[in-house]
């Protein structure tokens, strides 16, 4: 092998962390895997405005009755983020986890939209989905429902 090449493969020294982060991303493509099999799932996507606003919408009632979030028999919820035809972004929650997420922002704003302006929906940051007091309230109430079980 000439000197200048690279070699990918890890030292001794570093296998040891690279068989444990190996091992962890299978362990995660596997639950990727299991998310598209024999699971309910729930898409939605958003076009172009969240560029602008910075905010996804979640719908949780429409007609007066709930929907969206509110309603959904899902397991997971994919919400696209869309430039025109095109997906830029996928996020990705279980459903519980993104309920959870909404029930614990400090603060959501509710608007109506959809046809008639018969829909009620969250507007929630983007930003403020992946920010460090939104997870930390995260973490607790996971830890709370732990030792509740």
């Amino acid at each position: 092998m000439s000197d200048n090449v690279v070699k990918l493969e890890p030292s001794k020294k570093d296998r040891k962390k690279f068989d444990i982060d190996l091992t962890y991303g299978k362990v995660r493509e596997k639950m990727v895997a299991e998310m598209l099999q024999d699971k309910k799932i729930e898409v939605k996507s958003e076009r172009d405005m969240w560029m602008r606003t910075g905010n996804i919408a979640i719908e949780y009632e429409s007609y007066g009755k709930p929907s969206g979030i509110s309603a959904t028999e899902s397991d997971y919820w994919f919400h696209n983020l869309c430039i025109g035809d095109d997906v830029f972004a996928t996020l990705v929650f279980s459903t519980d986890s993104l309920k959870r997420i909404i029930d614990n922002l400090d603060y959501k704003k509710s608007v109506s939209g959809g046809d008639n302006n018969a829909s009620r929906m969250y507007l929630l940051n983007i930003q403020k989905l992946f920010s460090s007091d939104v997870i930390k309230a995260f973490k607790e109430k996971a830890r709370e429902q732990d030792a509740g079980n």
